[in-house]
């Protein structure tokens, strides 16, 4: 979802595309694939050590690099859609996202392939909140178009979860190249498709957009992870690390400054006055901060600890996904029987212990501490995630469905860009120095040898091969110095979500908002509840196409948006 409202007649027939059902098939494929790639990456790091000879902080770059711009770009990225067309948008979307997958698997260095990762985190951003505002114009009768939200839904959360399995088939026979390489037919596919069937739209009312908004965000956010990233290896204190946190910190008040001078700005900064919305927001992105640095970690662990093939180390990975499944039946019933706060501080707990039985337990010989707590956290965040996102919701007034679920997609991918950045980075700085010191009683070890084995697994792995009787000693010093490491950076991980669980309870509404309802969502009943700045014009969504045209809104428009809103929330989440 983008950073303006995205309000449509969902409750009301309208004429609908004669091809809408194959629309839909191309939607889903580009989805599809965009959501394969948050997750295949993970199974393919420990091959790019060797062939690249990927960094600790490189590796974390590889991963981060897709999300940070991603996330940047989201809330501004559907509004190029509604002013210039949104098959164009699309159409670029494809484009682009083929080019960066292109670029990624010819890389020969991590610095090429950390840039391509950029590339396709813009074709991302462009890709994800077309789809649902195509889709929303293809089909006007409310029963087709609510099957083709659960749909689009069902592909955002089958991708994210089907990643490490797809990654581990490829490489069970090809290089770490091929988890870009697939992508390049699937979405060539999907830009034909989009050039034959897909009619254009676009919204008469568009907002002017936001560039500088956007810079500025890019800016923070990724001056913030390069610090992160960076600090075990140049020292927290030194210059560069000192500097990029200041760069930080001036481009992030300048964008809350900016934004709150805007007439239309890219991201209204005063919901965040609304205490229900930042705490359903900031426990989303604890959550999600959580996720992707237990996934980062235990990717290299499985395979590198535990010597499972990337195959099973992406099966291995499965028991979130299932745990995600779970939670969401038994979440939307707990939500319903005892409340949306209760949901997600029970969420929120069953998540923490998760990553807490992980990092307690683990020993570097059985994967059952991984699988059961891999588990429990998708358990977890499948009872909380959607309670979450439907009090974030209701908190704001029914026009402001669409900045809420912008909001809401955005918090997201910033938690997990800085959760792989703050616990790969406390990771590499613990496992540095645990080995440093297991290393001194390794004898005539050269110094050359001694730094890259002490930067990150991977590396100390190979370089045991080429130490003949010494290299024993090495690789077992190496994966006790790791194992330490991950299990003080996951007590991290699992202190978030656990604070996530505080903040939840304390600051979530006791009840759901009173008073009337729009579409099935509260509404607040206090207008002090309600952040909705006089200033601020929101735009409608036109159904502008070949053949409709109702630039209305209702009550049951944004209720069903929010619905796959808070589903897309739900099903996103698993690794």
């Amino acid at each position: 979802m983008h950073g303006r409202p995205v309000q449509q007649v969902l409750g009301e027939s309208s004429p609908s595309h004669p091809n809408r059902w194959r629309i839909l098939g191309v939607l889903v494929l580009a989805l599809l694939v965009t959501s394969i790639d948050h997750t295949i990456i993970n199974v393919a790091l420990p091959q790019m050590v060797g062939d690249l000879g990927a960094s600790a902080a490189e590796l974390q770059w590889v991963v981060a690099a897709y999300t940070v711009v991603f996330a940047g770009l989201l809330l501004t990225a559907g509004s190029l859609g509604d002013r210039f067309g949104r098959r164009h948008a699309l159409a670029a979307g494809l484009f682009t996202f083929v080019a960066g997958s292109v670029t990624s698997a010819l890389a020969a260095s991590t610095t090429m392939l950390i840039a391509g990762r950029g590339v396709m985190g813009v074709g991302g951003a462009l890709i994800m909140p077309t789809t649902l505002s195509i889709l929303v114009n293809a089909f006007g009768d409310p029963r087709e178009r609510a099957t083709a939200i659960a749909t689009w839904t069902a592909a955002s959360g089958a991708g994210i979860a089907l990643g490490p399995i797809v990654g581990g088939m490829l490489m069970r026979s090809f290089s770490w190249g091929s988890v870009f390489w697939i992508n390049v037919p699937l979405l060539a596919l999907a830009l034909v498709g989009t050039m034959h069937l897909v009619p254009d739209s676009r919204d008469p009312n568009a907002t002017r957009l936001d560039p500088i908004g956007a810079l500025l965000s890019i800016i923070a956010v990724s001056s913030l992870v390069y610090a992160i990233i960076e600090g075990p290896e140049r020292g927290w204190t030194s210059s560069s690390t000192m500097t990029s946190f200041m760069i930080a910190a001036m481009a992030g008040a300048m964008f809350v400054r900016w934004e709150l001078r805007r007439d239309e700005p890219m991201l209204d900064m005063r919901l965040f006055a609304n205490r229900g919305f930042s705490a359903g927001s900031v426990a989303l992105a604890m959550l999600f901060f959580a996720m992707a640095g237990t996934v980062f970690l235990q990717a290299q662990y499985l395979q590198f600890i535990l010597s499972y093939t990337p195959l099973v180390a992406g099966a291995a990975l499965v028991p979130a996904a299932l745990g995600m499944i779970l939670g969401t039946g038994v979440g939307a019933h707990a939500a319903g029987q005892v409340g949306g706060r209760i949901a997600v501080v029970a969420g929120t707990l069953f998540a923490a212990a998760g990553v807490a039985v992980q990092a307690a337990l683990i020993d570097g010989t059985s994967y059952v501490p991984t699988g059961v707590g891999l588990l429990l956290f998708g358990l977890g965040a499948g009872i909380a995630m959607p309670a979450a996102t439907d009090l974030i919701m209701s908190t704001l007034p029914s026009a402001r469905a669409g900045v809420g679920s912008a909001v809401n997609d955005t918090v997201r991918e910033l938690g997990g860009a800085l959760g792989v950045a703050v616990i790969g980075s406390v990771a590499a700085s613990t496992y540095a120095s645990n080995l440093n010191g297991r290393l001194d009683a390794v004898a005539g070890l050269p110094e050359g040898v001694r730094a890259a084995v002490t930067d990150n697994l991977g590396a100390a792995l190979e370089a045991s091969r080429h130490l003949g009787a010494s290299g024993a000693d090495v690789a077992a010093a190496a994966r006790d110095a790791f194992v330490s490491s991950m299990s003080g950076s996951l007590w991290v991980g699992a202190g978030l979500a656990a604070l996530a669980t505080v903040i939840a309870f304390v600051h979530l509404p006791k009840h759901a908002p009173p008073a009337h309802r729009h579409g099935g969502h509260a509404a607040p009943a206090d207008a002090t509840d309600q952040v909705a700045p006089a200033r601020v014009r929101e735009p409608v969504m036109s159904t502008t196409t070949t053949h409709t045209a109702s630039p209305l809104s209702s009550p049951t428009g944004d209720a069903q948006l929010e619905e796959a809103t808070s589903a897309h929330a739900a099903t996103s989440a698993a690794p």
